[in-house]
């Protein structure tokens, strides 16, 4: 799994799995500084509620 294809998956369908979430948490020490502004942007978007925690079926 890349932060990119992430992204890209969350954005589309509006919805991030907190297997996801777990993945980015024990990862973000590895991301280089634009993974590392990727990730900030999805909890910005989860913040300002654009993105719903739950799961894609």
């Amino acid at each position: 799994m890349s932060i990119g294809t992430l992204f890209l998956a969350s954005i589309s369908t509006g919805i991030i799995t907190q297997d996801e979430l777990g993945w980015i948490t024990r990862n973000q020490l590895e991301f280089s500084r634009c993974e590392q502004s990727i990730a900030l942007k999805l909890g910005q978007l989860i913040d300002s509620g654009q993105l719903q925690l739950g799961c894609r079926i």
